[in-house]
């Protein structure tokens, strides 16, 4: 199956949603903040995770949304003690130029390539894109660029894999479970799983019921990183700031 744009089924609009970062035992990580804001015909998407250790994963994505969803631009950066290569990586998806800032020996290297980039990347959009698949869907492609740190074109397959029961404040929902594999084309796709680079599998959980919404996803944030699991959170109120209402 080809990888294509994916249709656009349900419009981005102004978010603000919170988010929490934890390891699959539960042990909060860091604390996330997504938003969403139009400009014209475009969407500006930016997600950060700013960690306990003072580490940042920081995201931001430029799309536009007529008829199909388009990545314009993506910059994602990591740095702290919770990535052990720090990388910032741009990706013009119009002109095809992929920079990628990293440290290597205490040095920082920049690596820049010219890649042909297809209208259905999926850099920083990712989650848009899965609540505009239908659950009925058997598999979609779309493709990515991968950074370890070398600018690589690979393919993403999406597979819905059934509904899970979840609760919010005791009331019982479903989502469906969306699994996420990396296909790496050539020789290189070959060899990864033989040297432990091929990166792991990735689920997401997304409810469909009236309009669709990410509930949880568990994936990797680096290739050959620990899962961690990526949640939507409520606000805590201190309860001595309103014991005299």
């Amino acid at each position: 199956m080809s990888s294509e744009p994916i249709p656009v089924r349900y419009l981005e609009g102004t978010t603000h949603g919170f988010l929490a970062l934890r390891t699959l035992e539960g042990k909060l990580l860091a604390s996330g903040e997504l938003t969403e804001v139009l400009h014209g015909n475009q969407v500006v998407s930016h997600l950060v995770f700013r960690f306990k250790d003072g580490s940042v994963d920081d995201e931001t994505a430029v799309f536009s949304q007529r008829g199909t969803f388009q990545l314009i631009s993506d910059h994602h950066i990591q740095k702290g003690p919770s990535f052990p290569r720090p990388t910032n990586v741009f990706i013009n998806a119009s002109s095809g130029q992929v920079t990628v800032r990293y440290q290597d020996k205490d040095r920082e290297k920049v690596d820049t390539e010219h890649l042909d980039l297809p209208p259905d990347l999926a850099n920083g959009i990712i989650l848009m894109l899965l609540k505009n698949i239908s659950p009925d869907t058997k598999e979609t492609k779309v493709s990515y660029v991968g950074a370890a740190p070398k600018p690589q074109l690979v393919h993403l397959s999406i597979t819905p894999n059934g509904q899970e029961t979840f609760s919010v404040a005791g009331a019982p929902h479903k989502a469906t479970l969306f699994m996420v594999k990396v296909e790496i084309g050539g020789v290189a796709g070959m060899i990864a799983p033989l040297i432990g680079k091929q990166p792991a599998n990735t689920k997401v959980w997304v409810v469909n019921e009236g309009a669709p919404a990410f509930v949880r996803a568990d994936q990797a944030l680096y290739v050959g990183g620990p899962i961690w699991s990526i949640q939507m959170t409520g606000p805590e109120w201190d309860r001595g700031a309103h014991s005299g209402r």
